[in-house]
């Protein structure tokens, strides 16, 4: 990228004064977690998500669910911030960034220090009881289906299941009009490693639009958003976000 672009996301940066983040599975892809939809890398390449990752399929098959999800739950639990996740948190400690919406169940940017995120379709770190309720933490339970092969099951004999939400859930109501307000009310919405395609986080960015907040995409493939961007950084965004805080 030229550097008169990254000088328009610079300047477009320093002006900002309640800056949020809407983030996808592309600023983990650093981080070593594979995203969704690559060719020949991503998730659903290999496998049909409605077969896996529905809650239909959990309710039928949890075992199955589970032997899927081991894999790349353990990939999460394993994985550490790269330098696009500890830029968004440095930008939070400055007071220019006010949220992080993601997309993302990994909790990077929680470890990367960020404090104020709104986690659109869950997380990996815990889980609850289908039957009751019962919230407790998902690794043991992980680790132990894993070396053992028994789903887990609460103490009142319900199915539990990681909170994370799966094809057929609602996101969670009140995450979402979180987003939506924090998005709406923003005067920058930078987009990361997002493709933009999974509704309803997919919409939130017009919400920037019409309120005429500029938008700062930083994506390496084209979104239905790219017309409407003040500036497109197609960099990796382990280079990108950095970037902007060293020229800052």
């Amino acid at each position: 990228m030229s550097e008169e672009v990254y000088a328009r996301a610079i300047a477009l940066l320093r002006k900002s004064r309640r800056a949020v983040a809407l983030t996808g599975a592309g600023i983990s892809t650093p981080s070593g977690i594979p995203d969704f939809r690559s060719p020949g890398t991503g998730l659903w390449s290999r496998v049909d998500p409605m077969q896996v990752a529905s809650i239909q399929a959990f309710r039928r098959d949890p075992a199955a669910f589970y032997r899927w999800y081991g894999a790349s739950a353990r990939q999460m639990f394993a994985a550490q911030p790269n330098p696009a996740h500890q830029a968004l948190a440095e930008l939070e400690r400055r007071g220019t960034l006010q949220a992080v919406v993601t997309q993302n169940i990994d909790r990077l940017h929680q470890k990367a220090g960020s404090r104020r995120v709104l986690e659109l379709h869950g997380n990996c770190q815990t889980a609850h009881c289908l039957r009751c309720g019962a919230g407790s933490e998902a690794y043991p339970l992980l680790e132990r289906f894993l070396e053992t092969g028994e789903v887990p099951h609460c103490s009142c004999g319900g199915l539990i299941k990681p909170d994370v939400v799966l094809f057929g859930e609602m996101l969670p109501p009140d995450v979402l009009e979180e987003a939506r307000q924090e998005i709406a009310r923003c005067d920058l919405l930078l987009v990361v490693g997002s493709s933009l395609v999974v509704m309803p986080a997919a919409e939130l960015p017009w919400l920037a639009v019409q309120a005429r907040a500029p938008l700062i995409l930083c994506n390496r493939e084209a979104t239905w958003a790219d017309p409407y961007a003040a500036v497109i950084l197609r960099d990796d965004v382990a280079r990108s976000l950095p970037a902007l805080l060293e020229g800052w």
